[in-house]
């Protein structure tokens, strides 16, 4: 099967998946959610910082505390969906999309709640004191399906170590060719025969190096990333903001262009499955993650006195992503947009040199910084998508293991992750972004439709947090105060049995 018919197939399936099905059971969850929870993403905001700042309240070497768990989320969500997820939403549905991403970000704020909160009511407990879980787990321990938790799982798997790996190395391999093209050969006259090598180059190089991460380098390579990475995003809201300044006459043009494109009638009926509304719910569901049943995953690892805090703590990571740092990313584009619309998919005339995805990103801070602006987002592309490479396949590897503790297969299954990222680099951009669509839907699917279900015990939780904060306590959750509730490996501590590092416990680090 060559490419083209590949590409053809996989773009049928991604359309119908999300044009007459998935966006309607997104809508509807984020809504219903909302509705059950009494808008908590939005009358618990001042909870969610205060949650950020909780010590962790179970001893142990390898727990993590509510901020870590977090920042462990919040890496896997802020990368290049936020920049090249953008960019590909403004050039395929328009600007209105921008605006769609924003609304289902608030929306699903509270299925992003829903999922978290119920990693942490089922979450298991490790040899080493961690903290696991994840929809997998409570599939497996509320509804007593093991069957579907291994389907999601796999779902996920595919999702992750597949689909979104596959595109990180794409999203690499695209932006170091377009540097290339800008910055090298079109001042150097360098042969084109470099331009072809590069995505094989660039292949080889991500699967060396992020195989030596897998089998063992993880902890040399961790550290970097950790300091590189929140240093690269916290520069880019810099520089954004600092465009930003520098074009305030062009803010309200942009701000009136998103909104004004966001509820154009013919655009929307006129091609739906193309639209500003699913390229904003898909880049949005890239992007933030809510409801997809990934973060859950990394929920599940804090150490909190209360399921309802990682809840809420999780939900202010998806406004983190998509309302901030998004928006960052369309203001920056749409400024750059405005000012050439001949080199951009609103071209008309233009649309055969239109740029999308990480060039166009590339040419925006190119011409806001020079040659200055274009190299660093060229390291910063590198920087988010190794990062979300590593922490892609943490989830990936901790579904696996949900699956099997097989260490052969393990081995196995870590050398098939490394070839996908070879041949990631070297992918179509439409196939890209299609495969990390269609694994997407399916775990979301299963994901929502499960926490739809299980749903009546996050909202239990959340009322058993709201009568102990009404009654001025710090909220600790008993599972067995819940009548009925599933069976659950850990809160079964009573708030006098339950150790706190104000005890005088020595807690590990912050591994």
């Amino acid at each position: 099967m060559d490419m083209d018919a590949l590409v053809n197939i996989t773009d049928t399936i991604d359309t119908y998946m999300y044009t007459y099905f998935l966006v309607f059971l997104l809508i509807g969850a984020g809504i219903y959610f909302t509705i059950r929870t009494k808008g908590v993403q939005f009358t618990h905001l001042k909870d969610m910082f205060s949650a950020i700042t909780e010590k962790k309240h179970v001893p142990g070497q390898k727990s993590v505390s509510s901020f870590q768990a977090m920042m462990v989320s919040t890496a896997s969500r802020v990368g290049t969906g936020n920049i090249a997820g953008v960019a590909t939403a403004i050039a395929v549905g328009g600007p209105g999309a921008v605006f769609w991403m924003w609304l289902m970000a608030l929306i699903n704020g509270a299925s992003a709640f829903v999922e978290s909160t119920l990693a942490q009511i089922w979450k298991v407990r490790g040899e080493g004191g961690e903290f696991r879980g994840g929809p997998a787990y409570y599939i497996e321990q509320a509804l007593k399906q093991r069957w579907l938790g291994i389907v999601f799982a796999i779902s996920l798997i595919l999702c992750f170590a597949l689909g979104f790996n596959g595109l990180q190395t794409y999203n690499m391999s695209s932006s170091i060719e377009y540097f290339y093209n800008q910055a090298v050969a079109g001042q150097a006259g360098v042969p084109g025969y470099f331009e072809t090598q590069i995505p094989f180059a660039i292949g080889v190089m991500l699967a060396v190096v992020f195989a030596f991460v897998l089998f063992g380098g993880t902890h040399r390579i961790s550290f970097l990333t950790s300091a590189i990475v929140p240093a690269m995003a916290i520069l880019y809201l810099v520089l954004a903001v600092i465009m930003a300044v520098m074009n305030a006459g062009a803010l309200p043009a942009v701000f009136g262009l998103i909104f004004q494109e966001a509820f154009d009638f013919n655009s929307i009926v006129g091609g739906f499955a193309g639209s500003m509304i699913v390229q904003g719910i898909k880049r949005g569901l890239f992007s933030n993650e809510a409801g997809m049943g990934s973060a859950p995953n990394a929920a599940a690892s804090a150490s909190v006195s209360h399921p309802v805090k990682q809840g809420l703590v999780q939900t202010l990571s998806v406004f983190i992503d998509t309302i901030v740092i998004c928006t960052c990313s369309a203001v920056m584009i749409m400024i750059f947009v405005q000012g050439h619309m001949e080199l951009t998919p609103f071209g008309g005339a233009g649309e055969d040199v239109g740029l999308t995805n990480m060039p166009l990103v590339q040419q925006t801070m190119l011409y806001a910084f020079g040659d200055v602006g274009i190299i660093f987002m060229t390291v910063a592309i590198f920087a988010f998508a190794f990062s979300s490479l590593v922490g892609n396949y943490y989830y990936a590897e901790q579904n696996f293991k949900f699956i099997t503790q097989s260490k052969p297969a393990l081995t196995v299954f870590r050398i098939v992750c490394a070839i996908v990222v070879f041949f990631g680099a070297q992918s179509n951009l439409t196939l890209a972004w299609n495969l990390a669509d269609i694994f997407m839907g399916i775990e979301a699917i299963i994901n929502i439709v499960v926490i739809f279900i299980l749903g009546k015990w996050a909202f239990a939780a959340l009322e058993d947090y709201k009568a102990q904060k009404a009654q001025g306590l710090d909220p600790v959750f008993v599972a067995d105060t819940i009548p009925g509730i599933p069976a659950t490996e850990c809160w079964h501590e009573t708030r006098d049995e339950l150790p706190t590092i104000d005890e005088g416990i020595v807690f590990g680090g912050s591994e």
